[in-house]
């Protein structure tokens, strides 16, 4: 990595402004679901406390329309107080006169979260006021990233506001261990390297699937995706979801793979439905035979998950992003669960990104049996598809500093 680290940096009597990841999933009530994306930031922030300086958090939370109470990162500085065992002090915005007063007068050692940065407009579009990253920048000494999950946004936060910090502005420790496993990914996988792609829309992920044509030996296609495939093939898929303007871009995929004789991999049989809810009626059909009129795709099948766990076996490198059927319902859950057991048994290097494989990984409890749960999803698939990220693109380069 040619980028500038947190190991670089002058931390001592400095206050460090911090970019981490707070965007957690929330229940119905406001409480923290889950925290394990706070949790990812305690290396760096205790780092930079340990090394006396101070720390000063921005993150975003949620799609807010302006300022939203709902959305406070309130109950996120009281994780992080518990987690760190120290108080954690809340500025009641991100900008402002009584932000600047509590970034002024932060001693060595203490923590301050900012607000939720995206109840200003201009976090997201930093042309509406380019003032909005200056104004940030005046917080702090020093600029860390270590928010992966927005590192491809060219966000006031992500990548604007590095530039008043030059050669002051460094990747933080989990950005340094994302960028390593997705470098072995971009630059160089041990063979055979395989890429299991989940998800709704193929849309979202075209990018992604052309670039890993020219980097795996083979890839892996389930979900609701999948069924786009199916029908640009002539096979019916019934009330299945697809997209309809996809279906040439996905034909020319199958056929580029069929050139460069590199395996993709649909669901030889599938979980179908008559409705979408947990207790519809299911049962399972041939691929080939087509999906039935008033049924829907809602699983891979149990041979397709024996055949994928089988090959995958063999693997060296396995890139994972999205579900493979409809994980919201316990019923469809099936496929993806034991393609993850699958995976966590093999040798091979099994990088997962996305919020609902991550998850589904998270609730079988087999976060540790794999090399590198990515903290995002959508970053990872624009990393390996370009082999570089805005917020990692503003930061200083190390050849400045000798």
């Amino acid at each position: 990595m040619t980028k500038l680290k947190i190991q670089d940096l002058d931390l001592s009597g400095k206050k460090i402004l911090v970019r981490v990841d707070f965007n957690v999933p929330l229940k119905k009530d406001g409480s923290i679901a889950d925290a394990t994306r706070i949790q990812e930031s305690l290396p760096t922030i205790e780092y930079i406390l340990k090394a006396g300086g101070s720390a000063i958090l921005m993150s975003h939370l949620g799609r807010p329309k302006g300022v939203d109470p709902k959305l406070s990162l309130k109950p996120c500085a009281d994780t992080l107080s518990k987690l760190l065992g120290q108080p954690v002090l809340m500025a009641e915005g991100c900008i402002g006169e009584k932000t600047e007063e509590l970034a002024r007068h932060l001693s060595p050692g203490q923590v301050l979260l900012l607000e939720n940065l995206r109840f200003h407009p201009a976090e997201e579009d930093p042309s509406i006021d380019p003032s909005f990253a200056q104004k940030l920048s005046s917080l702090g000494d020093a600029y860390v990233n270590d928010a992966f999950g927005t590192a491809h946004r060219s966000h006031a936060s992500t990548a604007t506001i590095a530039k008043f910090f030059p050669n002051r502005s460094a990747a933080g420790f989990l950005l340094q261990k994302e960028i390593q496993f997705l470098d072995t990914l971009v630059n160089g996988p041990k063979r055979p390297f395989y890429a299991l792609i989940g998800g709704a829309k193929i849309s979202t992920k075209m990018g992604v699937l052309k670039s890993l044509i020219n980097k795996t030996d083979g890839i892996f296609i389930g979900g609701g995706m999948a069924f786009t495939f199916f029908k640009a093939q002539g096979i019916n898929i019934g009330n299945s979801i697809h997209e309809d303007d996809q279906m040439s871009v996905a034909l020319d995929l199958l056929k580029t793979c069929a050139a460069k004789k590199v395996p993709l991999w649909l669901p030889s049989d599938i979980v179908i439905a008559d409705k979408f809810d947990n207790e519809a009626n299911t049962k399972q059909i041939s691929s080939d035979d087509g999906i039935p009129d008033g049924w829907q795709g809602m699983d891979i099948g149990p041979k397709t998950t024996a055949e994928w766990a089988r090959k995958l076996q063999s693997a060296a490198t396995v890139f994972w992003n999205g579900p493979l059927g409809v994980c919201e319902f316990s019923k469809f859950s099936t496929g993806t669960d034991q393609i993850a057991k699958a995976l966590a048994s093999t040798n091979a290097t099994t990088v997962v990104g996305g919020g609902d494989s991550v998850a589904a990984i998270n609730k079988l409890g087999l976060a540790s049996k794999f090399s590198h749960v990515s903290t995002g999803g959508g970053a990872s698939l624009e990393y390996i598809e370009y082999g570089h990220l805005p917020g990692i693109d503003a930061l200083s380069e190390q050849a400045l500093m000798r």
